[in-house]
């Protein structure tokens, strides 16, 4: 009997944010979703992340008819996913529950079916109550385990703390942190618990120590989702399934590899080999990649890589040592060979076109959106000499505030703060004499428990108090929902669905919704008139078939007066 491996397809949400910056239409999403019925993955990722705000921000699209249509093509041939930070829901503060339930309830009624809840600290009673919501409306509440790596000091650094007589703390990340709250997750009531590598930094061997350890002490299905930046994706991802994962992520091939999730495509190969069943339809996938090869055409504009090569894995036939490869790959992860693994893979990838590994964010241990966020900073500054500096800053800056993972959004609150010491550090005051409020709040525990302890004596300089002060949603402000009389005395938000994209994305919301009621206004002012005109012509229509003593006649009568314009010029009619 053929081992079971289920396949969560992320292309359109992970994927398309990841090469595309989710830029994909609503029209060239509906043109995917045959294709996708048809593949019949066990789940799809398309909502959540960044495709709500970038939707009405970009395209001027409803995020939740999105999902309602993705939800009404594909029925119940796949289960629907979407991406949640639990409390902060896709911002950093947290929200109250009347509006994590709301969210909830009304994702899951339009067509979610497994929502996956992180937070950004790995603390979970940050996610506590979105994972009740879930479960209370029906849902999978799918649990994450956001994995990170320890801080990586610069030799500069070392140096310094051994002369101070300092200890910097490692082994913060350790197999047992991940167990325990593996463990946690369950007794919570996790559905599935996924290992999250969002920055592509889970290695080999580590991924798949992860998988046998979780696997061997939790009873609900593990998940692995990871990305290739750094170049351990493939690798990674194969480690875990030869130690036993239930599901991973994967793209499809057009939406694959650089940033973004390992190709379906390289992963059913190799299943293919080791006598593992996906139940995925392949010559669905193999047409459904077409379609996403062009629409990635029509897309590259904003796309920083190559296309993968062409590959029909039904009917193309590897080059002999690339065939080889595959299979050495596979003895290589069975055995935790891990340097023999890693290169056979990365030749595998170039042969089929995917971009080689990022040695700077490989190197650096950082995720690449931080890496490109911290230059861009510094470019806009014209200061692009500090960032080696910046990037030596990061240990520390981490360490100060409690150690955070780095993953959207405390990578990007940890990046920004690292940048404003080095400029701190070159302009000859002292480090965090410019700090963001969101470094600050991080550091007084507005955004939930850090790994490890801030100083409080640290944090007493940043934001003046000793101790933890945590978010109090008591003092939550509900954003307002204006009537516009001049659109015809309407509300801004029409509906719940409506009034919760103003709650978690105000600015945008804002805009596309009053574009929304000005186009709507508009289009009714334009419709009234069309009205107007047809009756006036069907009017002067019917005038014209009368016979010149009908025209009198009526005319005398009293039963017209025409107030439009003949053909010849000449104004018809009583005034």
């Amino acid at each position: 009997m053929k081992k079971q491996l289920l396949i969560r397809d992320v292309t359109l949400r992970d994927g398309q944010q990841s090469l595309f910056a989710t830029r994909m239409t609503q029209k060239q999403v509906e043109r995917t979703l045959p294709g996708f019925k048809e593949a019949g993955f066990y789940a799809m990722e398309v909502w959540g992340g960044a495709v709500p705000d970038s939707v009405m921000r970009y395209l001027n699209e409803n995020p939740w008819h999105r999902l309602e249509s993705i939800h009404n093509a594909l029925g119940n041939t796949t289960l629907l996913t979407a991406l949640s930070r639990g409390r902060n829901l896709f911002g950093y503060s947290p929200y109250p529950d009347d509006v994590i339930s709301g969210f909830n309830r009304n994702a899951i009624k339009s067509g979610i079916s497994i929502m996956r809840i992180f937070d950004a600290l790995n603390d979970l009673d940050n996610i506590r109550s979105t994972v009740k919501y879930v479960k209370e409306n029906g849902g999978i509440a799918d649990c994450t385990l956001v994995y990170t790596v320890d801080p990586k000091y610069s030799t500069r650094e070392k140096v310094k703390a051994l002369f101070h007589a300092k200890v910097l703390p490692s082994k913060i990340f350790t197999k047992d942190y991940f167990l325990r709250k593996a463990i946690e997750l369950q007794e919570m009531g996790a559905d599935i618990i996924t290992i999250k590598d969002m920055a592509g930094l889970i290695t080999p061997l580590r991924a798949g120590m992860l998988v046998r350890m979780i696997k061997q002490n939790v009873s609900v299905p593990v998940d692995f989702h990871t990305h290739c930046t750094p170049g351990y994706g493939l690798a990674s991802t194969l480690m875990a399934i030869v130690n036993g994962v239930d599901i991973i992520d994967t793209s499809l091939m057009s939406f694959a590899g650089g940033t973004a999730a390992p190709a379906f495509e390289i992963i059913q190969l190799f299943c293919h080999r080791m006598n593992i069943e996906t139940g995925v339809n392949i010559n669905a996938v193999v047409e459904l990649d077409r379609e996403l090869r062009a629409i990635r055409q029509e897309l590259k504009e904003l796309d920083s890589y190559k296309a993968p090569r062409e590959f029909n894995i039904l009917t193309d036939t590897l080059p002999r040592d690339i065939d080889q490869m595959m299979e050495m790959a596979i003895a290589y992860a069975k055995a935790d060979k891990e340097d023999d693994l890693l290169e056979v893979c990365h030749r595998i990838e170039n042969w089929f076109g995917f971009p080689d590994p990022d040695a700077k964010i490989c190197e650096a241990e950082i995720p690449g959106g931080m890496y490109s966020n911290m230059l861009a900073q510094l470019k806009a500054l014209k200061l692009e000499k500090l960032l080696p500096r910046a990037l030596e800053l990061i240990p520390l800056v981490r360490l100060a505030s409690g150690c955070p993972p780095l993953v959207t959004p405390t990578s990007q609150i940890v990046g920004v703060q690292a940048v404003n010491c080095a400029l701190d550090e070159s302009n000859g005051v002292p480090l965090y004499t410019t700090k963001s409020i969101q470094f600050v709040n991080l550091v007084k525990g507005v955004y939930g428990r850090t790994p490890v302890p801030v100083d409080p004596e640290f944090r007493f300089k940043l934001a003046g108090v000793k101790v933890e002060m945590p978010y109090d949603t008591r003092f939550y402000k509900k954003q307002e929902n204006p009537v516009f009389e001049e659109y015809g005395g309407v509300k801004l938000a029409l509906n719940e669905k409506e009034e919760l994209l103003l709650e978690l994305f105000p600015s945008v919301a804002h805009d596309y919704l009053k574009k929304r009621m000005e186009d709507t206004y508009l289009d009714e002012i334009h419709r009234v008139e069309e009205e107007k005109q047809e009756k006036i012509e069907a009017e002067k229509q019917k005038y014209n078939i009368l016979s010149p003593e009908e025209k009198q006649k009526r005319l005398l009568d009293g039963l017209y007066n025409y107030n439009w314009s003949s053909s010849e010029g000449e104004t018809i009619g009583l005034s």
